[in-house]
């Protein structure tokens, strides 16, 4: 834990910035299985198993990976996921106090719809730039993998993957599902930074906890629980679309209407336990990382 001197200390922009960024890597390499269990059950329906296999529940996903293409595919796009975090953490996160200051004109009381639109900025932003990543990391974690060689394998490695996208679908294909992405992102981050922010302003308003790892823990928790509520529908669309080949959805919006006439209205909650697991657990570690990194940062400069 960094010294209590530096929490009164205000990081600036470039210190968020950076350790926004890093703390999504490490929330990323700790909770990485989760996120690829939650694709997998999420394409889970789209096109029949080439092998029949089924997945059934968060762990019963993650034990079948293992059993039938080994414990590397639990981290089938990790390059690509870091890759993300540094993109993408860093903007939605660490210029989300900027944008808010920003939009309020530095007032010290910043009502709720200031924090939203400046979630909705930040979460706009970091897709629009951060957006192949993404695609790469989904493709790489829907793409089944064999043990024995037999492998379904669309790309070698991370930077094939961005050659191959770029090349056989244009460089829109990169950032395809852009749209609906920016769409889950600006929910996710409204959700996400704006409960941990009041949350965490409540609990040191009413002196229930100190600025410190319980108080970060406890609104991270609340942070990942109500984002994987009014999430989920948007993210499964997201993964789905990103996911499918050429020609097979002509936009975000029909592959919506596909799932909900041929899968029901359950399709969009597909996924659901490891998004909460995964969601509830990423922001956990990252906001408690993000809060100790920017105070390792303040102590070392000052």
């Amino acid at each position: 834990m960094v010294d209590g001197r530096t929490a009164g200390l205000e990081p600036s922009a470039a210190v968020k910035v950076f350790s926004a960024g890093t703390a999504g890597c490490v929330a990323d390499l700790v909770t990485f299985p989760l996120d690829t269990a939650k694709v997998r059950l999420q394409i889970q329906g789209e096109s029949k198993p080439l092998d029949g296999t089924r997945y059934r529940g968060v762990f019963g996903t993650i034990f079948t990976m293992v059993k039938t293409e080994g414990p590397r595919s639990l981290y089938s796009g990790l390059v690509a996921g870091l890759h993300r975090q540094m993109c993408f953490a860093s903007v939605r996160i660490g210029l989300y106090d900027t944008m808010k200051q920003l939009y309020s004109r530095g007032a010290d009381d910043v009502g709720i719809g200031t924090r939203l639109l400046a979630g909705c900025t930040t979460g706009a932003m970091a897709v629009s730039f951060a957006q192949p990543t993404d695609v790469v990391k989904v493709r790489f974690q829907a793409q089944v993998r064999r043990p024995q060689g037999e492998s379904v394998k669309r790309y070698r490695s991370t930077f094939d993957a961005y050659r191959t996208i770029a090349r056989d679908e244009g460089v829109r294909g990169l950032w395809k599902g852009c749209l609906p992405n920016i769409a889950r992102n600006c929910i996710v981050n409204c959700s996400e930074l704006v409960t941990y922010d009041i949350i965490k302003e409540l609990i040191l308003k009413h002196q229930l906890m100190t600025d410190n790892m319980p108080c970060h823990f406890t609104a991270g928790f609340a942070a990942g629980f109500c984002t994987t509520i009014v999430a989920s529908p948007v993210d499964v669309v997201k993964t789905r679309y990103m996911n499918s080949v050429p020609g097979q959805y002509s936009g975000a919006s029909n592959c919506a209407l596909t799932m909900l006439v041929k899968e029901g209205p359950t399709s969009f909650y597909k996924g659901f336990m490891p998004s909460f697991l995964r969601l509830g657990s990423w922001n956990i570690v990252m906001f408690v990382s993000y809060e100790q990194i920017k105070r390792a940062v303040v102590f070392l400069q000052s």
